[in-house]
Parts: C-alpha cells; sequence; structure tokens
C-alpha cells in the first residue's frame, strides 16, 4: 500500500527532524535523547514520533542520508582511469567520512533488517564496491585474497583509532589507511605514508583511551 503524500507543513517538519539528526547523531552518537531532537528541530517531541514512532525509524532516516553520499562516492569510484584509482579512491573517501561524521561513522557496518528499502541499497552499495575490487584484481593492482568482507574489518579497525585518537591526533587515521591500502596492493614501489602523530599526539591519545588523562602530562615535543 503506498502512503499518501505528506502535507506541505508535515513535509517540512519531517525535513527539520531529519536534519537534526543527521547533525545529533553525527556529533552525539546514536543515543542522544530524542527530546534533543524534537527541540533542535523546533518541534515538539509528539511531532517527532508521527513522524518517526521509533527510533530505527529515526536513525534509517539519517543513514538514508548517509547512503547518498556512500553511493556518490561509488559512483566516483567506478568512474576512475584505472581499477587501482577506484578502488583505493574509494576506501579512502569511505574512511574520511568515517573520520568526519562522528555517530554517522558506522553506518555501512550497521544493519537494520526490518528497513527493506535501506538494507535493498546496502546490498547495492556491496555489489558495486564488488565490481571495484574485481576491476582492481583484474588489472592485477589488488592482490588476490583481498575480499570484499574486509573493507567492513577496516573500517571496524578504523572506527577504534578514531574514537582513541580523535581529539589527540584527528589525522592519524590517515596513516592507517595508507598503510593498509599499501598492503592490499600488489608489486610496485611503497607510496611515502601519510604523516604520523606525534609523540605528545601519541600520548594523549594513550591517556585518553586508557581514561588517564589530566593525570600526568605528556612529554612536550
Amino acid at each position: 500500500m503506498v502512503e499518501p503524500p505528506l502535507r506541505a507543513d508535515a513535509a517540512r517538519n519531517r525535513e527539520r527532524i531529519v536534519d537534526a539528526a543527521c547533525d545529533a547523531f553525527a556529533e552525539r552518537g546514536f543515543d542522544v535523547p530524542l527530546e534533543e531532537i524534537a527541540a533542535r528541530a523546533g518541534v515538539g517531541i509528539a511531532t517527532l514520533y508521527r513522524r518517526f514512532p521509533a527510533r530505527d525509524d529515526l536513525m534509517v532516516a539519517a543513514a538514508s542520508r548517509k547512503f547518498d553520499q556512500y553511493e556518490h562516492a561509488l559512483h566516483t569510484a567506478e568512474q576512475a582511469p584505472d581499477g587501482w584509482t577506484g578502488f583505493a579512491g574509494y576506501v579512502q573517501e569511505v574512511c574520511r567520512m568515517q573520520a568526519s561524521d562522528g555517530g554517522l561513522a558506522d553506518v555501512l557496518t550497521m544493519s537494520f533488517p526490518g528497513a527493506r528499502e535501506f538494507e535493498a541499497r546496502r546490498v547495492t552499495l556491496y555489489h558495486g564496491f564488488v565490481g571495484l575490487v574485481e576491476r582492481a584484481k583484474a588489472e592485477g593492482s589488488l592482490r588476490e585474497d583481498y575480499v570484499p568482507e574486509d573493507l567492513p574489518l577496516m573500517l571496524m579497525a578504523n572506527a577504534g583509532v578514531l574514537r582513541g585518537t580523535a581529539q589527540a591526533a584527528p589525522n592519524a587515521w590517515r596513516r592507517l589507511v595508507g598503510y593498509l591500502l599499501q598492503a592490499f596492493r600488489t608489486g610496485g614501489d611503497a607510496e611515502p605514508l601519510p604523516a604520523a602523530p606525534t609523540p605528545r599526539q601519541t600520548v594523549r591519545a594513550m591517556l585518553r583511551i586508557s581514561g588517564c588523562q589530566g593525570r600526568s602530562q605528556p612529554p612536550q615535543r
């Protein structure tokens, strides 16, 4: 059954709620109170629940916005002049988006089984990435034992780096991605890696992870 289109004012409210949810989730994660999202959108909590009866409904709406960006990144990668440029460019862009989006960073590794349209887009995105992998392998630039499931593994590793270094060394993730891409590539000379975090940044990140921030002073460097 096709739902009737929303009235203009209801449609505006829905977009304001999704906009506010995207901002709130990116800043604070998916556990942000829905009352805060309603306040950011300038609507009452009852209006939010009319449009999104469950938290998952709002999470899917926000995640779908994010998927628009992933699909654009995939299309760009598919137009690359060679397989490695397409594959590596997509991986770097996905990791960059992960680094910039806080609570929305893990969308590619989340699942919403009840949201059929969202899951269908995920499947399409997956098959598009498989195409990038196959193209790079066919030209001999990507190691044969690489599998598409390595990307979620990489994103989970990157998420851990981001959580530990976001405040102290916000660009540390670039070095991880640089290392991994070199590990994925076959032959050729190693390309220069992005800069490593400074010793001070590294100590600050380690203190943050261990919960000891402020108990000792990292060495000046």
